[in-house]
């Protein structure tokens, strides 16, 4: 008797955001359900997908490199696939191909939907000429080999297409064990803000079915999942006939089995009364906001095109904490954005101090090609070493001000839901409602359990504690 044929192998490596997260999960069911076996290393694979972010220059370098590395292994193995998807994939295009000739296919995020098609033609030999194909059929071009810079080399395809109507609605997402899940509730952007590269390679905004994401989260629940966060660029925008977010919010908590609910990642416009109201009155609505600011000077989020002032700003940090006064609220910040002034900066060095953040997620600018800050006049752009003396200030700031806040929550009993192993021998890991990762004394096979555990120390952004209590479930 023939024994069975080996299914065809698929490793994907994700870099970049949550949504990156997700869309790469998004892959592997897609795989999956192609036919591939999913295995946890490039030199398994059959098929090497690099899932990829472009918000930043030093995130492309560092795949750059990375798929230069994957390049050895497919010298030693001439069949072996590798792709670039997301949204470097998107921003770059055929240019990749030419940067990179080791590389086979070139996929941005409306693509993933026609994963298993794609690899079947490159598998097959054909040759589609670098051809934009999208959700809808393409027209073979001829097959055969493709010369670039005289060198000779096999078919490579770039799919390409944005999709306005593609939100992946359908498809099943291969999820890592564990309690806690991502599920995407929205796609793309519609916001132009000028340093963001996101609109560009995602979309427009696109909304999933209410209905769906509902589904989505019983069956997460049924399989032991209690915590779930709601992705989108601008998840509290969501819309879909009339059901906007507070309404999926509250529809969400409620589901039977679902413990904690967050989201991310909003935009201050959409912080609504409402909203804030939702959050408020649903035990299932952990107290956590991640609220991006980018910046605390007026003229600058102008030149941002933010669409709100610091004043505004302020207004919903104020209706959030009045509501909810034990919330934990995080924050992006860019400095050395272009035309960013000294006083500037040191505005929104005040708008750090004022506000007291929690955490914060700092950058400095970095130029994309194809956003609108490109275009501002050349002496607007900001020295390299001014920029990098700008952002270790900011981080100085934002470190002082989160080891205050740790430091005063010590003592506090919190729930704590255990998600994996810490990193010493007989430690796990979790996270309290309101975002704060604690590592404790514990059993892994205890992953999925709460536990009460007062802080009793902190190394930063991180906790240290002691179990007082643990039950194995929470009610939904």
């Amino acid at each position: 008797m023939n024994p069975s044929p080996r299914l065809k192998r698929a490793y994907v490596e994700t870099y970049g955001c949550q949504m990156n997260i997700s869309d790469g999960e998004l892959m592997e069911g897609i795989l999956a359900d192609g036919g591939y076996e999913i295995v946890r290393a490039p030199e398994d694979a059959d098929v090497v997908l690099v899932n990829t972010c472009a918000i930043r220059e030093h995130a492309e370098r560092r795949v750059l490199g990375r798929v230069s590395q994957l390049n050895g292994l497919k010298l030693e193995r001439p069949d072996l696939l590798i792709g670039v998807t997301g949204c470097m994939a998107q921003r770059l295009g055929e240019t990749l191909l030419e940067q990179a000739p080791y590389v086979d296919l070139v996929m941005g995020p409306d693509g993933y939907r026609g994963l298993p098609e794609a690899l079947a033609r490159l598998e097959r030999g054909e040759d589609v000429d670098h051809a934009a194909l999208g959700a809808a059929e393409t027209e073979d071009a001829a097959e055969g080999v493709v010369l670039i810079h005289g060198r000779k080399r096999g078919p490579q395809l770039a799919v390409l297409a944005l999709d306005m109507d593609e939100n992946y609605q359908g498809l099943e997402q291969r999820r890592a064990d564990g309690p806690a899940a991502w599920v995407p509730i929205q796609r793309g952007c519609d916001h132009r803000c000028t340093y963001c590269i996101v609109p560009y390679v995602r979309g427009g905004e696109k909304n999933r079915s209410a209905v769906e994401i509902l589904s989505e989260v019983r069956g997460l629940a049924e399989q032991g999942v209690s915590e779930v966060t709601l992705l989108g660029q601008t998840v509290n925008s969501y819309v879909w006939k009339d059901v906007d977010f507070p309404s999926l919010l509250r529809d969400v908590a409620r589901i039977d089995g679902i413990g904690r609910v967050r989201f991310t990642s909003p935009h201050p416009n959409d912080v609504t009364e409402r909203l804030v109201e939702v959050m408020a009155e649903e035990t299932g609505v952990c107290e956590q906001l991640h609220l991006p600011a980018q910046s605390g000077d007026d003229r600058t989020l102008r030149r941002m095109l933010r669409r709100y002032t610091v004043e505004s700003l302020l207004e919903k940090i104020e209706l959030v904490r009045t509501a909810i006064p034990d919330i934990a609220l995080s924050t992006d910040i860019i400095v050395a954005f272009p035309g960013e002034t000294d006083a500037e900066f040191r505005a929104t060095l005040g708008l750090m101090r004022e506000v007291r953040f929690d955490e914060a997620f700092t950058y400095k600018y970095s130029l994309r090609e194809g956003t609108p800050a490109t275009r501002l006049p050349a002496e607007d752009f900001i020295d390299s070493d001014e920029a990098q003396s700008r952002l270790a200030e900011l981080i100085e700031v934002t470190r002082a001000i989160q080891s205050e806040i740790n430091e005063a929550e010590l003592g506090r009993i919190e729930e704590v839901l255990i998600e994996n192993r810490g990193r010493d021998e007989g430690q796990i890991r979790g996270r309290t409602r309101r975002n704060k990762v604690v590592v404790f004394d514990g059993d892994a096979s205890r992953i999925g359990q709460y536990a009460r555990t007062m802080l009793d120390r902190t190394t930063g952004a991180t906790f240290v504690g002691t179990e007082v209590g643990a039950h194995a479930a929470v009610e939904g």
